[in-house]
């Protein structure tokens, strides 16, 4: 169908180009690393703690998606709190699914597959290798940064065929090999599972991609003749739903591979080192080289799309700075970051998400109901700001002082990790009396 035509709603073939894309932009090496450490962690509690992991890391993104795309773009959305709340919140997005996070967790993720094969045993040894590691791949991936479309014409067509057939073969060795012993949950699984697999789901970043890059989606639904507003939100929420369910299928066996892995490493701290044990047991050295070859090339391609794209951004908004110096301040940082580690980096996400999430999680659900919410203007500032302010308060305190108690401890649901929810109801609420009051004063004034 052609462009200048108007669809009513895409076709099954273009449906499922739209899916495929979905799944692309979302799936990720970095991905890879957090099912199999639930699976392991969470043991025979594995299935409330998935359920809440899905929720997180598939369904939030595609409703971010839908919202972005009936919004107009994320700075639309955004920008229904205050012009200058989304200009701080959207540079907080991307620095954190760039620099701040995952840019530094793709060279810690390929470092950590390719370590069961170097020689070193001592962690000098180790510190020299990583760091000979870190400053090689950002190197590369600096230099293919400048020319976006050169890895992705190379290599993006292997890459993610062979990291799926990788997946594969991985949980197809663990499901003949039988299902595996149930074992004790560990913290934090132990205690409220669907909550702390939820909580979990925010490391895998991709609604904080989802308002980045939702708009583009969108564009391209209506590049296939989509125009209606209605229309183009549902052609997305049919698309998510295949990328979702790819993602789930590929969710869910690494989970199984992580709980067969319970019993013989179950002191894990990655999901990196879950694989690469798993593919040693089952297919020996051989399947060590493929899996640390492939994640090599997998975590290169995601490292050059996001130096690529965050330095765009970054250089429109200040153009003063260009995108060449950009991608070098961001792939010197990056690479800095990632010497600490990626358990290191994994940890220190918790605490930084815990921050985003939950605001951004608002913004979406204020964005899918937008047409009523905008009757109530003061409720997207209200209801934002003060899920921000809790979610920043519990961060700081989460990354500083672990276990100190807060007042804000006390609010329902705290003790799982979700009390912003009450502030953010409150905080509607007040919105919503706080419009009606001024409408009321203008109708009293006319």
């Amino acid at each position: 169908m052609s462009s200048g035509r108007r669809a009513v709603a895409l076709r099954p073939g273009q449906l499922l180009a739209v899916g495929g894309m979905l799944f692309s932009m979302f799936f990720g090496a970095g991905n890879l690393i957090l099912p199999p450490l639930l699976g392991l962690q969470a043991g025979d509690q594995a299935i409330p703690a998935m359920t809440g992991f899905l929720i997180a890391g598939i369904g939030l993104p595609v409703l971010g998606i839908v919202a972005v795309a009936v919004c107009g773009g994320v700075r639309e959305l955004a920008g229904r709190v205050s012009p200058l709340f989304a200009s701080v919140f959207i540079a907080l997005m991307y620095l954190t699914i760039g620099p701040f996070l995952a840019i530094p967790r793709t060279s810690s993720t390929a470092f950590e597959m390719l370590r069961p094969l170097l020689p070193v045993t001592d962690a000098a040894g180790l510190g020299v290798a990583t760091a000979a590691f870190s400053v090689a791949f950002f190197g590369v991936a600096f230099a293919l940064a400048l020319r976006p479309g050169l890895l992705s014409r190379v290599l993006g067509r292997f890459s993610a065929p062979a990291l799926i057939l990788l997946i594969v073969l991985v949980v197809g060795a663990s499901v003949l090999g039988g299902a595996p012993a149930p074992t004790a949950p560990q913290p934090p699984y132990d205690a409220s599972p669907l909550s702390n697999g939820f909580l979990t789901g925010y490391q895998t970043m991709d609604l904080l991609a989802a308002l980045c890059f939702g708009i583009v989606v969108a564009a391209n639904v209506r590049e296939l003749g989509v125009s209606d507003p209605k229309r183009v939100a549902g052609s997305i929420s049919g698309a998510g739903l295949i990328a979702g369910a790819l993602m789930m299928a590929i969710y869910c066996g690494l989970a199984f591979v992580g709980s067969a892995m319970g019993s013989t490493m179950p002191d894990a701290a990655n999901g990196a080192s879950i694989l690469a044990a798993s593919a040693s047991a089952h297919f020996g050295p051989a399947g060590t080289v493929i899996v640390a070859a492939i994640f090599l090339l997998a975590c290169l391609n995601v490292c050059t799309g996001l130096i690529s794209c965050c330095s765009e951004y970054f250089s429109e908004a200040f153009p003063r700075i260009p995108l060449p110096a950009w991608a070098a301040a961001f792939a010197a940082f990056s690479c800095a970051v990632s010497l600490v580690g990626l358990d290191a980096i994994l940890a220190f996400s918790a605490p930084l998400l815990g921050a985003l999430y939950p605001p951004a999680i608002v913004l979406v659900v204020m964005g899918l109901a937008h047409g009523r919410c905008d009757r109530l203007p003061r409720m997207w500032p209200c209801a934002v700001l003060a899920t921000a302010a809790f979610s920043v308060a519990v961060g700081l305190r989460d990354a500083f002082a672990p276990g100190a108690w807060l007042p804000l401890d006390a609010l329902p649901l705290a003790d799982a990790g979700l009390g912003w929810i009450a502030v953010a109801i409150a905080g509607a609420a007040a919105g919503a009396m706080w419009s009606l009051a001024e409408r009321r004063r203008r109708t009293r004034r006319a």
